[in-house]
C-alpha cells in the first residue's frame, strides 16, 4: 500500500451476499437512515414555506419557495462538483461524518427558527451537509462495484434511498398530527435531526475506502483539477440535457405537493383507508371539511413503486445501452407528469405516479452508472459529483420557474383573490393593475383568507368553489404543459447525444 492511501482499506467488491462485500451493504445502510430523515422533511417542505391554508406554516409565497428550493438545489446539488474531490482527497469517511454535522444543526435550525430567514438558514445548512455527503457515500460505494455488478448494484442503492423515502412520507403526517399546528412541525424537524444523530453513531464503524487520488494535493489544486475536468465536451452535453430532464422530473416532488392541496380530489381514496392507527394518520379533513389523503401519502406511490420493482427492473435492463434506457425513461416520467397533472381526480393521480416511477427507474439508476463506468482511475468520486450537477441546475431552475408560474396561473388562493376582484360584486370599484405582487392590496384579502372569502361571497361549499377556478382559470394546462415540453426536448436530445456518442466510440475503437 503506497503513502497516499495510508490508513485506508482496500474494498473490492469480493463474495458477500447477491456478489457485494458489507462495505456494500453498509453504504446502503447508512443511506437508509441518511434518506429517512430527508424524505420526512422534503416532501412536506413546500407545504410549511408556502401553503396558504397551513396553520403552522410559514405562509409565504409561491416565488418565496421557488426561490428557498433555487438555492436549495444550489447549495446541495451544484456544491459536489467541489465536495467531490475533496472527497477524494481527504478520505470518504471524514467527509460523511461532517456532513452529518451539518445536516443535523440544519433541522435543528427549522424546529427553532419559525421565520423566512430561519428556514432559508436551516436548508443551506443542511444542503451543504448534503453537498458534502453524497460524493463521500457513492464514492465508497462505486468502489466496492465492478463492471459486471454495477448495473444491479446501483439498483439496489436506488432501492434503498426510496424506502427511507417511502417511509419518511408515512411518518411525516404522523408526527405533524391534525391540523398542521407550529409545534407540530417542531416535531417534525426534530425527528429529522434524531434520525440524523443516530446514523452518526452508525459511522463510527465505517470502514475508510481508499480513492485512488493523490493525498498530497493542496486544496487549490484540488479545485483546478474539478473545473479543469468538468469541461470534457462529452461531458458537459450531458450535463445540460439531463439539466432540462430534472427541470421536469422534480416538479412530482416540489411543485406536485401544492397543486395537490389546492386541487385534487382524494376524498374517494380516503374512503378505502382503515379507521384505525396507524392508517387512520394517512387521511385528514381538508381546510374545507372535506375527507382527503394527505398529499404526502399520495405521493409515496412513487417510492412504493420504486421498492417494489427496482430490483426487477435493474436486472431486466442489465445488458441495455445505458442512454437507451434513459431515453425511454424520460418519456414515461414525461408521461407519468401529464397525467397526473392536468387532473382534479385522485385515481387519476395515482395513475400519473405510476407512469412517472416506471420512467423514473429507467433513467434514475443509470445517471449514476454512466458517470462511473466513464470516470477515469482516481476520479470516482469526482465524477459521482458532477453527476448532482443537472439535478441542481435543473431542480433550482425548474423551481424557480415553477414558483413564477404557480404564483400567477396555479395557486388556488391566488386565484380565489383574481376571481373575487373579476367575476364578482365583490370587486366592483376596486382596481388592480395585473401585477401579482398588488393582488392582495387591490382585494383588500390576505392569500391566507381568500378561499374562504370566495366561499362567502358565492354562498357554495369549498368542493364547488374548488371546481368554479378550476374550470374558469384552466391551472393544469398553465402549470404543467411547460414542464412536459422541456421533458419531450430533453429526450429528443439524449437521443441525438446517443448517436454522436456511438459515432465517436465507434471512430475511437
Amino acid at each position: 500500500m503506497s503513502e497516499d492511501t495510508t490508513g485506508e482499506t482496500s474494498q473490492a467488491s469480493k463474495g458477500g451476499l447477491w456478489g457485494f462485500n458489507g462495505t456494500y451493504w453498509f453504504c446502503n445502510v447508512i443511506e437508509a437512515w441518511e434518506r429517512l430523515a430527508y424524505y420526512t422533511l422534503r416532501p412536506m417542505a413546500a407545504i410549511y414555506i408556502m401553503q396558504a391554508d397551513d396553520p403552522g406554516g410559514l405562509h409565504l409565497t409561491a416565488e418565496h419557495k421557488g426561490w428557498i428550493f433555487l438555492w436549495w438545489f444550489i447549495f446541495q446539488s451544484i456544491f459536489p462538483m467541489v465536495t467531490g474531490g475533496l472527497a477524494d482527497r481527504y478520505g470518504y469517511r471524514r467527509m460523511i461524518r461532517f456532513s452529518m454535522v451539518l445536516n443535523a444543526t440544519g433541522y435543528l435550525m427549522m424546529a427553532f427558527l419559525h421565520s423566512y430567514a430561519g428556514f432559508f438558514g436551516g436548508v443551506a445548512v443542511l444542503a451543504i451537509g448534503t453537498a458534502f455527503f453524497k460524493p463521500g457515500l457513492q464514492g465508497t460505494l462505486a468502489h466496492t462495484l465492478t463492471t459486471e455488478t454495477s448495473s444491479l448494484g446501483w439498483g439496489i442503492f436506488y432501492w434503498i434511498v426510496n424506502v427511507g423515502s417511502f417511509f419518511g412520507h408515512l411518518i411525516a403526517p404522523m408526527l405533524l398530527g391534525e391540523p398542521h399546528s407550529a409545534e407540530g412541525w417542531r416535531n417534525l424537524f426534530l425527528a429529522c435531526a434524531g434520525f440524523t444523530v443516530i446514523n452518526l453513531f452508525c459511522t463510527l464503524r465505517f470502514p475508510d475506502v481508499a480513492s485512488g487520488a493523490s493525498k498530497t494535493a493542496s486544496p487549490f489544486e484540488v479545485l483546478w483539477k474539478t473545473f479543469r475536468n468538468i469541461f470534457e465536451a462529452r461531458l458537459v452535453a450531458w450535463l445540460l440535457i439531463m439539466s432540462c430532464f430534472w427541470a421536469m422530473m422534480y416538479q412530482l416532488w416540489d411543485l406536485q405537493p401544492n397543486f395537490i392541496e389546492d386541487w385534487i380530489d382524494s376524498s374517494m381514496i380516503a374512503g378505502h383507508i382503515p379507521d384505525f392507527w396507524p392508517f387512520s394518520a394517512w387521511k385528514e379533513f381538508g381546510p374545507d371539511g372535506t375527507l382527503r389523503v394527505p398529499q404526502v401519502v399520495l405521493i409515496s406511490l412513487n417510492s412504493f413503486m420504486i421498492i417494489a420493482l427496482i430490483v426487477p427492473v435493474s436486472w431486466l435492463v442489465r445488458r441495455m445501452r445505458t442512454l437507451s434506457c434513459m431515453f425511454l425513461g424520460m418519456l414515461g416520467a414525461t408521461v407519468g407528469v401529464l397525467i397526473a397533472g392536468l387532473t382534479g381526480n385522485g385515481w387519476m393521480l395515482l395513475l400519473g405516479i405510476v407512469f412517472f416511477s416506471l420512467g423514473e427507474m429507467l433513467t434514475g439508476p443509470k445517471k449514476n452508472q454512466y458517470l462511473g463506468l466513464i470516470a477515469p482511475p482516481g476520479k470516482k468520486g469526482l465524477y459521482l459529483g458532477y453527476v448532482n450537477i443537472p439535478v441542481g441546475i435543473g431542480g433550482g431552475f425548474g423551481n424557480y420557474l415553477a414558483g413564477k408560474i404557480y404564483a400567477r396561473v396555479g395557486e388556488k388562493a391566488t386565484l380565489a383573490l383574481k376571481y373575487l376582484l373579476e367575476h364578482t360584486p365583490f370587486g366592483d370599484g376596486k382596481t388592480w393593475d395585473g401585477d401579482i405582487n398588488t393582488l392582495e392590496k387591490a382585494a383588500g384579502v390576505p392569500r391566507t383568507e381568500a378561499f374562504a372569502k370566495l366561499q362567502e361571497v358565492l354562498g357554495k361549499e369549498g368542493p364547488e368553489v374548488t371546481q368554479i377556478l378550476w374550470e374558469t382559470y384552466d391551472p393544469q394546462y398553465y402549470v404543467w404543459i411547460p414542464f412536459a415540453a422541456i421533458g419531450v426536448l430533453a429526450a429528443i436530445a439524449l437521443a441525438i447525444f446517443g448517436q454522436m456518442a456511438k459515432r465517436w466510440s465507434d471512430m475511437n475503437a
